[in-house]
């Protein structure tokens, strides 16, 4: 479980240097008057944070690696919401990129 711990906090890694660079475009995109959207994913998305930015994402994500460390932790639950959050921000930001 440690080698899948790792990996985790690898992705997590390459996600968080990739929502810095997302976030500061959607900050120059509103000072330009563009970008007007309330979240980045709805209600209908596996994360509970609402954000017009991309780190709050990030930050519930490493709220729940952190947690499947622990050895009390529901691998089984946790582990296949985390691996589709991950999903779901790589290939968000990517579209961001190729968006912009």
């Amino acid at each position: 479980m440690e080698e899948v711990i790792n990996k985790l906090k690898e992705n997590l890694q390459i996600i968080y240097r990739k929502a810095l660079d997302a976030d500061k475009q959607l900050d120059t995109l509103n000072k330009d008057g563009k970008g007007k959207f309330t979240v980045i994913f709805g209600d209908d998305s596996e994360f509970s944070s609402r954000s017009k930015r991309f780190i709050p994402y990030v930050e519930e994500l490493a709220i729940e690696i952190t947690a499947l460390e622990s050895e009390k932790s529901n691998h089984t639950e946790l582990l296949p919401r985390i691996v589709k959050k991950i999903q779901t921000l790589l290939v968000t930001l990517e579209k961001f990129k190729s968006t912009i």
